[in-house]
This record gives structure tokens, sequence and C-alpha cells, in this order.
């Protein structure tokens, strides 16, 4: 599955490093991920999840809140509300880019900053929440031998999974003044509770809170044997199955793009995934595709590679081509294959080439035209092929405008 990696303004203007995990065919539905606190969009529990989903057709942004991972900003500074604006952010970027946010998903503290969100994402239809606390004061139980510290001094550093973190008394006075019980009860979205009865971190009764605030459509599936980071991956792989089946009764599939007239040429966009040496993502309008290098050219053949795309379009065009004359004159084919390959020959090789020094480009077209045609019929249709817009692109002269974008 492909995944696109780029950056967003989250809240206070700091640059946000996302992913978006995405299905090889259509999307059915978008998601928005968010992590467990202090871990990052690539924790293992986010990134399985994303990427079975996206396997189901459900493409998944994940990032890092403020000051986490690769994002900007100081971590001291953030908030709980402060990763709720983040999400806010994430949900409208999703919406501007690429499609409505239909699906919510929260792992951890995580969850209780999406059940807090989802008021002011209007879009979205269903919320999930996997491990989730009921109530955002409950992450102070991982540093509270030091809580004391932190309201006397202002901000102290402690340890979180092994790692030092600053914590600082807006921390802990802004999680005191949410009632996240109230955001739940007014939810009005379908709401899917996860959680491990065995979970050490994060007590089952918060789930029971969390299901008895909220109002119907709710749901509750019991992650019987798994930890609170899921760290088992049948645990991810089975809470991604859920999801899928779940939403699917809450969330309308995404719209297929209604053709239009294109008053010009439409942009191509090329973006590194930054997933492989040379992995790109190629899209054109609603249509997207994966472009690569071959293994022994160091990339991974996740995709055609450039030639390929080029070659691509010359049969393409070709074809199509061939087949509105067919069609206009009423020849009766059946079907045109068009089969090519490039290389690069000696100039000197080639009799009818200006150029007879050094090595030029050749491409080799071999076209099958399937139907009961005449000699004549298939002769013109041969040479209608010579016709297509994109060969005569390519035996023309050609110029190519390259600029920094602003």
């Amino acid at each position: 599955m492909p995944t696109e990696r780029f950056q967003f303004a989250g809240e206070g203007g700091h640059q946000l490093a996302a992913a978006l995990d995405l299905p090889d065919g259509p999307v059915t539905a978008y998601a928005l991920f968010a992590h467990c606190f202090t871990c990052g969009k690539d924790v293992l529990a986010a990134k399985r999840i994303a990427t079975a989903l996206a396997a189901k057709g459900i493409a998944v942004l994940r990032f890092d809140f403020t000051g986490l991972g690769s994002s900007e900003g100081d971590f001291a500074n953030s908030t709980f509300s402060s990763n709720v604006a983040d999400l806010v952010h994430a949900a409208d970027h999703l919406r501007e880019t690429r499609g409505v946010p239909a699906i919510l998903i929260g792992h951890s503290l995580g969850g209780a900053a999406i059940l807090a969100a989802a008021g002011r994402i209007p879009d979205a239809k269903a919320v999930v929440t996997v491990a989730a606390p009921s109530d955002p004061a409950h992450v102070t139980h991982l540093f509270k031998d030091k809580i004391e510290d932190i309201r006397t001094q202002g901000e102290v550093e402690v340890q979180l999974a092994g790692r030092p973190f600053n914590i600082k008394r807006e921390f802990l006075d802004d999680i005191a003044e949410h009632s996240l019980m109230a955001d739940v009860a007014k939810l009005h979205k379908a709401l899917l509770v996860m959680h491990s009865p065995t979970d050490d971190t994060v007590g089952i009764d918060n789930a029971t809170n969390i299901f008895l605030a909220a109002k119907h459509p709710k749901s509750f599936v019991s992650l019987s044997g798994a930890d609170h980071l899921l760290s088992a991956k049948r645990d991810s792989a089975y809470v991604a199955d859920v999801i899928a089946a779940w939403a699917e009764r809450y969330v309308e599939p995404v719209a297929a793009p209604v053709a239009v007239a294109a008053e010009g040429p439409r942009n191509v966009v090329v973006r590194e995934t930054r997933a492989g040496k040379f992995q790109q993502t190629v899209t054109s309008g609603p249509h997207q595709m994966l472009a690569d290098e071959p293994v022994a050219a160091g990339g991974e053949d996740s995709g055609p590679g450039p030639y390929d795309l080029l070659l691509s379009a010359l049969g393409a065009c070709t074809s199509m081509t061939m087949r509105m004359y067919a069609d206009r004159k009423s020849l009766p084919v059946e079907r045109i294959t068009v089969t090519l390959k490039h290389n690069k020959i000696h100039a000197e090789d080639c009799a009818e080439c200006e150029t007879k020094e050094g090595l030029i480009d050749q491409i080799d077209r071999v076209i099958s035209v399937e139907g009961a045609l005449d000699a004549d019929q298939r002769k013109r249709l041969m040479e209608i092929a010579d016709k297509c817009p994109v060969h005569r692109t390519l035996t023309s002269e050609v110029r190519i405008l390259t600029k920094a974008a602003d």
C-alpha cells in the first residue's frame, strides 16, 4: 500500500509531520487516526491499523502531534487542548486535499482527544476509541510521583516509556478543565468502544464509563488478551477488521468522481512516498498510481518506471486514436493491442535520422488489430497510428519550462 508523507500547519502554526496510507485501489472512506500519549504516528499500533485499513479501501491519515516525532514545536508547550486543535487542523487538511474525514480513530489518550474533537469535525460519521481513558487526567498516573513538583516548580522532566519529557503546570491545569463525558453525551455520531479487559495501563472501567455516557448507536468490542499498546500484530489486525466491518453501516462510500468536460489539461502531480528509494505517487485528477524503478536499478519495482509510463502514454494514445477512427468509419475492429519497447541505439544505425553521432532513443511499437479487415483498411489504420497526439508530441520540438515552487 502506498504511503504519502507530507506536512500541514497545526495549532500555533507549527508544521506537523503526517502520513496518509492509501489503498492500492479506489478509496472507500477517509479516516483520521490519533496516537497514544508521547507516541508518534509510526508507533506499531498506529502503523499496523492504518496499513490494514488501507488494504480494505480506507485511507488513513496519521500524524505526529506538536513536539513529537518529526513535527515542529516543543512538547512541553503542548496540552490536551492543543492536541484536540491539532486533530481539527488535520481533519481540515484531509477535507481540503482529499476527502471528508468520515471515520475518527483514537488510541489511548488519542482516543480521549478524538472524543473531544469529534464535535468540531461535523462531517465525521463514526468514532472509534481503542484503550481510551474516560478522563484525560488519567494520564497523570504515569508521572504521579512528580505532580507536586510540577505544580510547585512549573515544569519538571519526567520519564515516560524510558524517554525524558518535560511536563508543565499548564498541562495539568488544562486536562483538569476537560469534562470528556459531557463531550461523549452530546457526540451524535456512531461510537465503537474497543478495550481489553486485561489492559493494566488504562483499566476496562474507562471503557464502561465512555459506553454508558454515549447515546446510541454505540457498540463495544472486547480485545481479550491484548495489551494496552496492541503489541501483538494479530491484535491490531483484528482492530482494523472490526473497524472496517462496523463503519460500513454508518459511512457512505466515497462517491466516484463525475466526469466533466475539462476546460484545459489537468495537472499531473508526482510526489515521493519516502517508502522506498525511488517510489512515487502519480496523481491526475481522481486517478492515482505508483511509479518506481526495477530492483536492479535500486528500486522496489512497486510500479512502472518513468520510461514505462512514457511508453504507456504512447501506447494508450495510439490505441485510442485508432479506435476513434475505426468507430467513425464503422470498421469491424474487435480489439487493438499495442506493444512497445524503448532502447538506446547508435545514431549511425539509423539511416533516416538527422543525428549521426552518439546514441539516440528508439521506441519499437508493434500494433495488433483483431477483426475482419481487408488489407486497405489495415493499412489506413496503421497510418492513423502516427497521428496520435502523443506520437506527434514525441516527434516534434518540445519545450519544458521548469521553475521552483512558490
